[in-house]
């Protein structure tokens, strides 16, 4: 399965790395491509798709903020 490269945004003093949503088939390699950009913290903002432990084993830790496609999410104050 061919899954889209990675997309880095920053805002302000935030980074912000944008990815395919995996599945717990396509998992194995998902941290080790999170860790090689940096990524400390995971946020799902789409419903989860995957276990947490395998990623959070590796030391990154996962958020869930979902919010329906297309929609805003309330406090987001970096593209205002």
């Amino acid at each position: 399965m061919n899954c889209p490269a990675p997309v880095e945004i920053s805002c302000d003093n935030m980074r912000f790395l944008v990815t395919h949503n995996p599945t717990n088939a396509t998992l194995n390699k998902f941290p080790e491509k999170l860790k090689k950009y940096g990524v400390t913290t995971l946020v799902r903002v789409c419903d989860a798709t995957h276990d947490k432990a395998p990623v959070e084993k590796e030391g990154i830790h996962i958020l869930d903020w979902p919010f329906d496609d297309g929609g805003t999410c309330a406090g987001c104050t970096c593209f205002d």
